[in-house]
């Protein structure tokens, strides 16, 4: 079968698409025949070994993705071959076939395509564990979304507006906002031109915001963490930007806001029925069509190195997927 492999630590230039033997699944397994796989940013930190989890060498990179069953392995019960899922792994999903344990998979909903199934848990759980789970949000707050034209950002730009919020959109380029206002934002910055906090005040009328989502870390978490009104919740989602920020501790106190992490990951460990009703009522968003996940680009196993490149370079918006 056909597979892209991380033989050694590096940027994606180093991986390789190669011929590898079908994989076995071990006790507890699952072969999955993978139909499409979502591209995120962790992938890029796995290969480059920078990561909280490490993978052994050589693996394939691509944490989620859909497919179907192909075959069990000993004592596996829970899915049957034909079944369709959705996997969350870690890596594995860039290839033709991927062995997975079967507490990492999920029955894949009814009426769903597989490009989008494959490309629903990272970017829409964690934007729906973030914004519903622990910000808690409800009709009529305002959410300033940075990094707003990403993966992570239009999830929480189309769930935030599904929820009844009036969202702000901050992102880097103008081509970028442009995006965030195709998917429903209310109002945009472009905080590399403009002055995040001043616009705020000027789009809050001086009150700042209820809740932030922040996946990208860096320079502008102090400023949007100081931009929240009182009982604000910032979101600690993630940190694109490379860079954890270090937010002075007296802000929370004279904000009376919360600072509140978003591990997703975790959150699927640990709370895994929690995460199964997520899921069922992100299908009936999108069957309904409130939200209609931005798919921008579809790749082949041989262009994902390129395409994780893109993702270094920050050139991405929305979410991209591969089609072994």
């Amino acid at each position: 079968m056909k597979a892209l492999r991380c033989h050694h630590f590096g940027p994606p230039s180093q991986l390789v698409f190669e011929d590898i033997p079908v994989p076995v699944p071990a006790a507890g397994e699952v072969r999955i025949e993978v139909r499409a796989a979502g591209i995120n940013y962790p992938d890029l930190l796995i290969i480059e070994d920078k990561y909280q989890i490490k993978a052994p060498l050589p693996f394939s990179p691509g944490g989620e993705f859909s497919g179907v069953v192909a075959a069990n392995g000993p004592g596996a019960s829970r899915f049957q071959p034909g079944d369709a899922v959705i996997g969350f792994t870690g890596w594995g999903g860039f290839a033709q076939q991927a062995v997975v344990a079967e507490d990492r998979l999920f029955a894949m909903p009814h009426g769903l395509a597989f490009d989008i199934a494959g490309t629903l848990l990272m970017t829409y759980g964690t934007a729906w564990h973030a914004l519903i789970d622990r910000a808690a949000l409800v009709p009529g707050e305002t959410v300033l979304v940075l990094g707003a034209a990403g993966g992570i950002g239009t999830a929480c730009i189309e769930l935030a507006k599904a929820r009844g919020a009036r969202v702000i959109a901050a992102a880097s380029t103008p081509d970028k906002l442009d995006v965030c206002r195709q998917l429903g934002a209310d109002a945009t910055i472009a905080y590399e031109t403009e002055d995040l906090r001043e616009r705020i005040k000027d789009l809050t009328d001086g009150r700042g915001v209820d809740v932030v989502c922040d996946p990208v870390g860096g320079r502008f978490s102090e400023q949007a963490l100081r931009s929240t009104a009182w009982r604000g919740r910032f979101l600690v989602i993630g940190f694109a930007s490379g860079e954890i920020s270090r937010i002075p501790l007296n802000l929370p106190l004279l904000k009376g806001c919360a600072i509140v992490g978003v591990f997703w990951g975790d959150f699927l460990r640990r709370e895994r029925p929690a995460v199964e009703a997520d899921l069922r009522e992100l299908a009936e968003l999108v069957q309904s069509g409130r939200i209609r996940p931005l798919l921008s680009r579809h790749c082949t196993l041989q262009e994902t190195a390129a395409a994780l490149e893109d993702f270094a370079q920050r050139k991405v918006t929305g979410k991209w997927v591969v089609l072994p």
